[in-house]
Formats: structure tokens, C-alpha cells, sequence
């Protein structure tokens, strides 16, 4: 940490003349963020349609040619929700959403919001074992699915509880086209046609902790949890970010090629967007070479990032148009201290609304007061307490209670359970109740462990340090470390597996390496080790992309544990891929190659100088 980065009172009163500026939005913000009265209708639907009564004919979301107003949008999710009551469904239902980032997404998951159902934003990566899991984990009622993603469910679809209620939405503008739906599935375009348009009663039934979706995280102990994100947590998110922190107006274009099954893309921007009755300009998916040029050929003032994004942006060859740019604020998580004001300077960007939230989290940071290098502001109830990385715990005194650390230290992040932040957990109870510290401060007090190594650098200010367990992140995503471990040793030639992260130089987050242990003697050449191509291939299909591992270091003898039989990976993470620290073979993922090949003095050097876009 720079001192630079520490802040001290000048620095915050010299924020005084922005903050006057929005006194309004951030009162209304800050109340909105603290709701506790759990009668009053609230949440995505109620905002909604307040956007569509304030602005009916402004553009609500922008989709390569497709402009929808909030009018259009917001009938369009009605007739969805017309229908879905028609079927059956009804609030506190569970409907599998499983499409890719268009408008189609988004109207199923409005329209469920109105209704009270709450959508399963399936992580449209995932496919085998995995996908079966997150789908049947929730009891869903019904699935709305993706022509791009009929195939991948299509596979799996004899191992899910669900026998009935499929319905499909063909890959192009439904509203112009419903096309024709495969067997086995409802077209739900061509069944909505008939359904009313009008606001329904529904919306205003869910209240504070009712469901709105559940989001997958990956945990430490296995297979993706589901995450109850309810209503309350949405409209906080609504005030926090879109009237307190990003603060569009009506005429401001948010740019967003995050994917919508996560919360910074679902909640952060779309919640924005909806706070300002703006415009959210949806992609498909991210391009870096395609990037600025929509930004310029949609008039976007704004967008939504993650680290990863920002890093393959800064990496692209400077133009001497990099400033000649509409956007002025950008909102996101994980932008490198490295290139954050390279990056500012060099796009022309005035604020960065860097944030810092969990799925399933009680505490959120949001960088108010647009300061460098800084996850930013809380207002609820955290603390940083002391935490031993070899012990694996954290710090406590000889009264058994944990120590907060001073400015500048860092430390494990907790959230603090109360009325005003709740900690909604998963839908598994014990993995709910592991979540929780008790008896932290004080008897009888409860508190939300994030996980999370954070830096007090002073007046309510963090900064993100890194991420403790078994979890790690690639590629914007958390990667379970005991996920992979289950798919790799279902693989006949293994025996053991342990899989942890390690640094690439220049890349965000850490790729995913195992140490294999194979049910034969490792071979001098290295080449009868293992099926290489039927590996790749299955781990291919049973595993999303990002959490296929990027390097497999081969071992003969058994994987190193603790005196309570963790897998010892200390040892493994600092030696990673390097063939100067240890003497085994190891084997390495390429970008773009199709398979697995023997790593080498060469490529290592490679990889180290940055010659490969992982």
C-alpha cells in the first residue's frame, strides 16, 4: 500500500464541493440502503414501473438494433408474468432462468420479479454435473431457457427433478419473431402474445425478504451454492449505488457486457440505470478490439467493469482517439491499483465507482467520493480484525474475543449481523451457519464472515487485499478449489487431485493449477502419464471455462496435508509452475490451443514476459 493512498481529513474535505452537489441523492441513497419496514411493497418491480410512469418513452434498454422503451420494456415483462400466473406460478416459486445476456433475460427476470417468482440465474457456463447440481438445488417450478443453451440442458435433462414446464426463447428478437420452439419445449414468446399488458396487483406483494433471485457462488466446501438475493437487498442496492454512488440521469447510456447472472452486472448497473430512468446498453458478451467503438456508436457515458475487463482493455494498442470518448464514470470491481490512473488519464474517465460486495454478503463498500486505489465508503457496521494466515484463524485475545487492526493494517473483513444488515445466507442452513462469526466483540453478537483480506486505510475507507480459503478468482469468476477437485478425480487415470490458484504477471486473479497423483509411475518423458486429449475433453464438458485448470503439476508420490488433513497448499502456491522450484513435470493450457502440452524452460519464460493472453 502507497501512504498516498491512506485517507486523511484533507483529502476528504476537499471532496466537500461534489458531495454538496448530490446532497439530495446521497440522503435518499443512505436512507434507501438502511430500510428495515418489512410491509411496504419495495424492489425491482415497484422501480420499475415508477421509471416507466416518469419516463415512458426514454429508451430503457439497447440491444445491438433493438431500442425498447420503458413503456414497451415494461409491457413486454407484464405479458411474461400474465402468463406465468396463468400456469400456476405464484410468489415464493422458483423459475430456472438460463439464457445468455440479451433482452430476453431480463424481461423473464421483471416479469418474475412482478409476480413474486423468484428467478435461479443460472451461470451460463455450466454445463454436466455442475449445472445439474445448481438446477436442482433450487426445486424450480419451471425453466426458461435459451436457444444458445437448449443443447447444453438438452445433455443433463434425464438427471433433472423437473420433468415439465420448459419453455424456450429462440436466439433473436422474440417480439418481432417468436420462431419455433424445439421438442420438449413451450415457446414462451408465442404464449405471452395473448397475455395482458397492464401493470399486475403482483408487484406490489413482495416486501423486504421475499425472494427475487438466487445467484451461484462458488464455496469452499464443493458444488455452487444458491444465494437468496431478495427484494430488500435489491432496493438498498437501487439506493446505495444508483442514487447515492453512480448517479446517472435520463440521458446517460451505461454500457454493460458483464454477465448478467452476476450481481454487479443484475443489481449494480441495471439498478442504476432504473435510479435514473436512463438506458442500459446490453452486449452479448465483452470484445476488446469492439469495446470502444460501441461505446462510441451508442453515445454510452458510462459502463460496468471488473478487473479483468479493464486489464484486456489498458493491454490493447494506444490509439491516439483512447480519450475521444463519451463515458465519464465507470462502475465496477477489481480495477488494478497498478493501472488505475493510467487508465483514468488515459480514457478520459472522471470517476470510477469501484465497489466492494458479496452475493451473499451483508457489508458493501462503494467508492463515493471518487478517491484512487480504494474499494471505498461503508456506512454499515464492519469491522477488520486480525487474522493468522498459518493458524487459519482469526486472532483473539485472552478473552477469547478478536482484535480490530489499526490504519493501514489489514485483516480479515466481517459484516455485522443486525435488523438493518441481515445476513440472508444460502439455501443450505449449516453452510448458512458456518458463514457466521459468534461472540466476536462481545457475547452474543453475530457477524458475517466475507472471507476477505481487507486494508483500513482510514474514515470508513478499505482497501481489497485478497481472498482467504479454498476460492479463488479467474476470469472474473470464483472458482471453487473442491468443485474442480471432485471433477478431476472422477477421472479414471486419477487418483488424487489437490487445486489452488497461482499469479500469472499481468493478469487479474489467479489460474487455476492442480497436483495430480495418477494411478501409475511417472514416466522420465512424461508422455504415458496420462490420456492428455480424453482429459482435456472431459474436463471441457464437465467444467465451465474459467475453472478448468490452467496448469497440472504431476506427482508420484501423495499430496501433502496438514495435521488435519487440509491439503497443505502453501508449499504449492509459492513453487506454482516454476521448473527452478521443484522437479516435477508439469503441463500447461495454452490460450487458444485445444489441449495440454509439457511446460518448458521457454514457455515458462513466455508466460512470465507476458507473451500469452491468458
Amino acid at each position: 500500500m502507497s501512504s498516498a493512498d491512506v485517507i486523511t481529513l484533507p483529502k476528504l474535505l476537499s471532496k466537500v464541493p461534489e458531495i454538496l452537489g448530490n446532497l439530495p441523492g446521497l440522503i435518499k441513497g443512505s436512507k434507501m440502503s438502511k430500510i428495515t419496514d418489512t410491509t411496504t411493497p419495495l424492489g425491482l418491480g415497484v422501480a420499475f414501473e415508477k421509471a416507466t410512469e416518469s419516463n415512458p418513452n426514454g429508451v430503457a434498454i439497447l440491444y445491438e438494433d433493438r431500442e425498447l422503451t420503458y413503456k414497451q420494456f415494461n409491457a413486454w415483462a407484464n405479458r411474461i408474468a400474465d402468463y406465468l400466473a396463468s400456469i400456476g406460478l405464484k410468489k415464493g416459486d422458483t423459475v430456472v432462468v438460463d439464457v445468455e445476456n440479451r433482452p430476453e433475460l431480463l424481461a423473464t427476470v421483471l416479469g418474475c420479479a412482478k409476480l413474486g417468482v423468484c428467478s435461479a440465474l443460472i451461470n451460463t457456463s455450466q454445463k454436466g454435473k455442475v449445472l445439474t447440481h445448481s438446477f436442482n438445488l433450487v426445486e424450480p417450478k419451471a425453466a426458461i431457457v435459451g436457444q444458445e443453451l437448449v443443447d447444453v440442458i438438452q445433455e443433463v435433462r434425464d438427471d433433472l427433478d423437473l420433468k415439465q414446464n420448459f419453455f424456450y426463447f429462440a436466439d433473436q428478437d422474440t417480439l418481432a419473431d417468436p420462431g419455433t420452439a424445439p421438442e420438449g419445449f413451450s415457446n414462451l414468446a408465442t404464449s405471452i402474445q395473448g397475455c395482458s399488458s397492464e401493470n399486475p396487483a403482483s408487484t406490489h406483494q413482495p416486501l423486504l425478504r421475499h425472494p427475487l433471485f438466487y445467484l451461484y457462488t462458488s464455496g469452499t466446501t464443493g458444488l455452487p451454492k444458491a444465494v437468496v438475493f431478495n427484494h430488500g437487498r435489491w432496493e438498498k442496492a437501487h439506493g446505495g449505488f444508483g442514487f447515492s454512488s453512480v448517479r446517472l440521469t435520463k440521458t446517460d447510456r451505461l454500457y454493460c457486457t458483464l454477465p448478467f447472472y452476476h450481481a454487479t452486472g443484475l443489481v449494480v448497473c441495471w439498478a442504476s440505470v432504473i435510479a435514473a430512468q436512463g438506458c442500459l446498453v446490453l452486449a452479448r458478451r465483452f470484445s476488446a478490439s469492439r469495446f470502444w467503438d460501441d461505446i462510441r456508436k451508442h453515445n454510452c457515458t458510462a459502463f460496468g467493469y471488473v478487473g479483468e475487463l479493464c486489464r484486456y482493455l489498458h493491454e490493447q494498442p494506444e490509439k491516439p482517439d483512447d480519450g475521444d470518448n463519451p463515458v465519464h464514470t465507470i462502475v465496477g470491481n477489481g480495477l488494478r491499483p497498478s493501472i488505475w490512473k493510467e487508465f483514468k488519464n488515459r480514457f478520459g474517465i472522471e470517476r470510477v465507482v469501484e465497489l466492494y460486495a458479496s452475493s451473499e454478503g451483508n457489508v458493501a463498500f462503494t467508492n463515493v467520493f471518487n478517491f484512487d486505489n480504494t474499494v471505498g465508503f461503508s456506512p454499515v457496521s464492519y469491522a477488520i480484525v486480525k487474522y493468522d494466515k498459518e493458524a487459519d484463524e482469526p486472532v483473539r485475545d485472552d478473552k477469547g474475543f478478536m482484535i480490530k487492526v489499526g490504519k493501514g493494517e489489514s485483516g480479515l473483513m466481517l459484516g455485522e449481523i443486525t435488523d438493518k444488515t441481515p445476513f440472508d445466507g444460502y439455501t443450505d442452513k449449516d453452510k448458512t451457519e458456518k458463514a457466521i462469526f459468534r461472540d466476536v466483540f462481545k457475547k452474543g453478537d453475530a457477524w458475517f464472515n466475507t472471507g476477505d483480506m481487507m486494508r483500513d486505510i482510514g474514515f470508513r475507507h478499505a482497501q481489497f487485499v485478497d481472498r482467504l480459503g479454498d476460492t479463488f478468482r479467474w476470469k472474473g469468476e470464483n472458482v471453487s478449489t473442491t468443485e474442480v477437485e471432485q471433477i478431476l478425480d472422477g477421472f479414471e487415470q486419477i487418483v488424487e487431485s489437490v487445486v489452488y490458484g497461482v499469479e500469472i504477471p499481468g493478469t487479474n486473479g489467479r489460474a487455476g493449477m492442480a497436483e495430480l497423483r495418477l494411478d501409475r509411475p511417472v514416466s522420465p518423458g512424461g508422455k504415458e502419464e496420462v490420456d492428455w486429449p480424453a482429459l482435456c475433453a472431459y474436463l471441457k464438458r464437465e467444467l465451465p471455462p474459467y475453472a478448468i485448470p490452467v496448469f497440472l503439476r504431476i506427482t508420484d508420490h501423495g499430496v501433502e496435508t496438514t495435521g488435519t488433513f487440509k491439503h497443505q497448499k502453501n508449499k504449492l502456491k509459492e513453487e506454482k509452475y516454476d521448473l527452478n522450484r521443484h522437479n516435477n513435470p508439469v503441463y500447461v493450457l495454452l490460450p487458444g490451443e485445444s489441449g495440454y502440452q509439457r511446460l518448458t524452460p521457454e514457455i515458462q519464460a513466455g508466460i512470465e514476459a507476458g507473451r500469452y493472453r491468458f
